[in-house]
């Protein structure tokens, strides 16, 4: 499978690719942890299959420090030990916000109730607003059919500079 597209080589892909990357700096910079940031991207990417972002996403986590059995069992959260209450409230939001097709009523109620145990007003709109973004990334990078394989480490804070 061949990449379509290369939306930064175009003029008006380019500009609306850095100026979408721009807009996740606010949710990088707000108090949501980094690590449970890229744990939710990582999930969203893999439910949505893109391999780029998935690829992005595990090497930016890895070099922040995350460990590699937690990396491996993102896509099994739910049958493993390593990843803490709030986390695992988390990975649940990110599921059901991306799967909105799949559940009539969305996000549940208990789903709802869990995130908010454990996270205050400014970190639950960077989570909602992270679970959209990424989504949203998701669907440009799987439609012009980007690669996953030749991220490199801080390519992502290269195009937000």
């Amino acid at each position: 499978m061949e990449p379509r597209f290369n939306l930064m080589a175009n003029e008006l892909g380019g500009k609306f690719s850095k100026r979408f990357a721009n807009a996740s700096t606010v949710i990088l910079q707000s108090a949501l942890p980094k690590v449970t940031q890229e744990l939710v991207q990582l999930r969203v990417s893999q439910i949505n299959g893109c391999g780029f972002c998935v690829d992005f996403h595990t090497k930016e986590a890895a070099a922040a420090g995350e460990t590699a059995v937690r990396l491996h069992l993102v896509a099994a959260w739910r049958e493993s030990t390593v990843f803490t209450e709030a986390e695992r409230a988390a990975l649940a939001l990110a599921e059901e916000g991306t799967r909105l097709a799949d559940a009539h009523q969305g996000v549940s109620d208990q789903t709802w109730a869990r995130v908010r145990e454990h996270y205050d007003d400014d970190q639950v709109a960077a989570l909602v607003s992270l679970v959209a973004q990424i989504n949203a990334a998701n669907r440009l990078s799987v439609i012009v059919r980007n690669q996953g394989g030749s991220y490199e480490v801080g390519m992502f804070a290269a195009m937000t500079s």
